[in-house]
């Protein structure tokens, strides 16, 4: 492979989210013990071994009860496996293809052949980036239209030479700087949604991180969409929502909760197929195990969809498209506590104040 993505940090020391510090303390305990005693039957070994099972209790403990805002977290987490662990790790044979013959090379979006298994695919892929340099490139994440037209264009190859797509969805959303506005980004958006819900090729969907917005709809029509357990994806971020409905980011929690982003929610909405489950404490603790487990999903996933005849795999693909939403209004996803928790407007941000900002008191009538 001629264009190498980063797969290491140069950091290789634990992070921890805010809800896991007692995890940490435990982590530095055993840290400590195994710099007084190199030896795994010293006199520290056992209680290496009980704090271990404290910790694998603890980690349970926590997540499976995390919050919607938590799973927000540990879909962030920096040490997450990235678009370029799973290229290295997944695939084999892999070939890079640039450019969108119309503006440029987008490194936020990837598209490569490869291989998995014994399917040749088309991997099509939303690229973080491992270090500071490498997520300036890309945006952190966010791509360019020029970046959802490569990524037509190559799944028209994949379409022409009857290869199966792999989409790996990663972003917090499309980027919204003017000059991708000023290119089409809803366009390019909106076509690929268009172009995607009738390619003559079984598609495969995998969010692995983030799935913010039209940034991940624009490569996510698929004829199975899959979702990491501690993964989310959502019509727009929780800080974005809250800033819009309540003009306060510090809500971003109560957001997430109403946003039911969670791979549990999604799949009671229908809105994905599957949840691949993760390794205990998240894809971040165990990154050979998380990309084994969606090989294992993808390969499965693949031998169904190509024993299905293209015509049905097409229509029962825009049907799913077409139908997404109408499962979002049933009486028991409604949370019932919605009223309880909703934040209240501030008083200079309510519609009295901004009329009156409009109108001035002295033009009422």
């Amino acid at each position: 492979m001629t264009d190498k993505i980063k797969t290491e940090t140069d950091n290789t020391t634990k992070q921890y989210l805010p809800f896991e510090e007692e995890v940490a303390a435990i982590d530095q305990q055993i840290e400590d013990l195994k710099q007084q005693d190199q030896s795994l039957q010293g006199q520290n070994a056992q209680q290496i071994r009980a704090l271990q099972v404290r910790q694998t209790e603890l980690l349970k403990q926590i997540y499976s009860n995390l919050t919607p805002w938590q799973t927000v977290q540990v879909a962030r987490h920096p040490q997450r496996p990235l678009l370029g662990d799973y290229l290295n790790l997944m695939f084999k044979d892999v070939r890079q293809l640039h450019g969108d013959r119309c503006f440029g090379d987008d490194p936020a979006i990837v598209t490569a052949l490869g291989q998995i298994g014994h399917q040749k695919v088309m991997i099509i892929g939303q690229n973080k980036g491992k270090d500071i340099k490498e997520k300036v490139a890309c945006n952190f994440g966010c791509p360019n239209p020029e970046g959802y037209r490569k990524a037509l264009a190559k799944m028209k190859f994949a379409e022409k030479y009857n290869l199966p797509i792999v989409a790996l969805i990663d972003t917090p959303g499309a980027y919204p700087g003017i000059g991708a506005e000023e290119r089409g980004q809803a366009q390019a958006i909106a076509v690929n949604l268009m172009e995607m819900s009738r390619l003559r090729t079984p598609v495969v969907c995998v969010i692995i991180g983030e799935g913010g917005s039209g940034g991940a709809l624009g490569i996510g029509v698929g004829d199975k969409v899959a979702i990491l357990e501690h993964s989310y994806y959502s019509v727009i971020s929780p800080e974005g929502c809250a800033a819009i409905l309540w003009h306060d980011g510090t809500q971003a929690p109560v957001a997430a909760e109403a946003l039911k982003l969670t791979g549990k929610d999604l799949l009671k909405l229908k809105l994905v197929d599957s949840i691949i489950p993760e390794p205990l404490g998240g894809a971040h603790r165990n990154i050979h195990d998380t990309v084994y487990t969606v090989e294992q999903f993808i390969t499965k996933t693949l031998a169904q969809l190509k024993r299905i005849d293209l015509d049905k795999l097409v229509n029962d693909r825009y049907e799913k498209l077409r139908n997404i939403g109408t499962n979002c209004t049933t009486q028991e996803i409604v949370s019932q506590d919605t009223t309880k928790t909703r934040p209240e407007i501030p008083e200079r941000l309510s519609i009295k104040a901004q009329l009156d900002k409009v109108i001035p008191e002295e033009t009422k009538l």
